[in-house]
């Protein structure tokens, strides 16, 4: 059994396979997600996990070199706004309207599905590399 970190198997398996340019995205339990594209569902109720502890966790795990988030973000859920500013202070940050956000689901290896039911709390990651 693993000591710490992300325990979900198939989370932990994803993250695994991540390589350079990958994305992966993180989704409130809401968002539509495209079928072809692998969804790890960690929706327990609406609320748990939140958007911000699926986000931190997996942040912890991977290398992140860019972000994309909805324009939309910033006025409509300036909580979920602020706490991406502040985890990816350093991180190239791309606002892009919420319906191009939609399309580039179909781009990504993933979508974490977490509880979170406040609107426009979704972000792609983009994967870096460590070296």
């Amino acid at each position: 059994m693993k000591k710490q970190g992300i325990l979900n198997a198939q989370l932990n398996c994803l993250l695994s396979r991540l390589g350079h340019t990958d994305m992966i995205a993180i989704a409130d339990c809401g968002l539509p997600i495209p079928t072809q594209v692998e969804r790890v569902d960690l929706a327990l109720t609406q609320g748990i996990p939140s958007f911000a502890e699926v986000t931190r966790a997996i942040a912890g795990e991977v290398v992140v070199q860019k972000i994309y988030l909805a324009q939309e973000t910033r006025t409509h859920n300036p909580g979920c706004y602020q706490y991406l500013q502040q985890e990816f202070a350093e991180i190239e940050m791309e606002e892009i309207p919420h319906e191009e956000l939609k399309k580039r689901l179909a781009q990504t290896k993933a979508v974490v599905r977490s509880g979170e039911a406040t609107p426009y709390a979704n972000v792609i990651l983009i994967c870096g590399v460590a070296f």
